[in-house]
């Protein structure tokens, strides 16, 4: 007896839950207007209200809400918490129709548990589109002068592929100049070579940067005079064509007697060469006074055999005597 009371208490309870559920739960339909130009479209507006638990269910048509009328597209619905376990749903639904009268929308219905709720139902007004009855002849249309540009002259293919034509051609081009460089022996693609610097300026460049780094001053009076002495021999490599790199000072000093631009000055270049091998070999600090004087001695050897300017007048001459040799070849 006790469990047919349970029984009967549960289902009461469950009928009295979905009573409560149904009594919060309405949905609603809407329209912006009743009237609607056939080929157009309008949207449905949906609103519904119920409680958040348990969860139902839209039940909508995914292709016509009535037999004429078209469900053209489903919205994304906007859901909103009301409180007190309770929620709004707004959703709109694009309608479309094609063929002009007036249509009952059907309801769009909401289901929850074993209840189902309907919506109202709305009736919906369809125009036909104004349509030409082709009673009066119409002739074509005027021909209408376009204005058109270059690009509207050239070929299709042009103007579809005309930056990679363009790219082509730059780099045929390219390759054709590299080719044509290359057999005339000179690369395009290398860097001009410097300007030569004269002996002499070299030279002295090279003294005045020995001098500002004060090695002697330091104690490192080896690597001065090595500096001293390599510069000279690169001198009279470039100046008077003397291997002075792979010669002894002894060597250095027998050329030096025999070339009349050197011979004048070679006891410069001698004070130079003795008191470098006193260091070098020798290992014998010097003063600085000697260090001073050597290289003074070595900047005098330089400025005794720099090229001699070539007069005015000298010039002239010559260019006089390649004018008359070519006019008599």
């Amino acid at each position: 007896m006790l469990r047919h009371i349970r029984i009967l208490l549960t289902s009461l309870a469950l009928l009295l839950s979905a009573s409560a559920f149904g009594a919060d739960t309405s949905i609603k339909l809407s329209l912006d207007s009743a009237y609607l130009l056939m080929g157009r479209t309008t949207p449905l507006h949906l609103e519904l209200v119920t409680s958040a638990n348990p969860p139902g269910r839209l039940l909508i048509p995914k292709d016509s809400i009535c037999g004429n009328v078209e469900i053209l597209e489903m919205l994304k619905a906007d859901t909103t918490d009301l409180g007190n376990d309770r929620i709004e749903v707004k959703q709109d639904i694009v309608l479309q129709s094609f063929d002009s009268g007036v249509y009952r929308l059907n309801p769009i219905m909401y289901v929850i548990g074993n209840d189902t709720f309907k919506s109202n139902r709305l009736v919906l007004k369809v125009y036909p589109a104004e349509v030409d009855s082709l009673e009066t002849i119409h002739d074509y249309a005027d021909v209408a002068d376009v204005d058109r540009s270059f690009i509207d002259y050239l070929p299709d293919f042009v103007v579809d592929y005309g930056l990679w034509i363009l790219a082509l051609i730059i780099v045929l081009g390219a390759g054709a100049y590299a080719v044509y460089m290359l057999k005339k022996k000179k690369n395009p693609f290398a860097a001009a070579a410097p300007k030569p610097v004269p002996p002499y300026e070299k030279a002295i460049g090279e003294l005045n940067r020995l001098r500002s780094e004060k090695l002697c001053e330091n104690g490192y009076e080896k690597e001065f005079y090595t500096r001293l002495t390599d510069i000279l021999r690169i001198y009279l490599q470039d100046r008077f064509n003397i291997n002075a790199m792979e010669m002894t000072s002894t060597q250095i000093r027998h050329m030096l007697d025999s070339n009349e631009e050197t011979r004048l000055s070679k006891e410069n270049m001698d004070r130079v060469l003795e008191t470098a091998d006193f260091v070098k070999f020798a290992k014998v600090r010097p003063l600085p006074d000697d260090n001073v004087r050597a290289f003074n001695s070595a900047i005098q050897f330089v400025e005794d055999t720099k090229p001699k300017p070539v007069p005015v007048e000298d010039k002239e001459e010559g260019k006089e005597n390649e004018s008359t040799t070519t006019k008599q070849q």
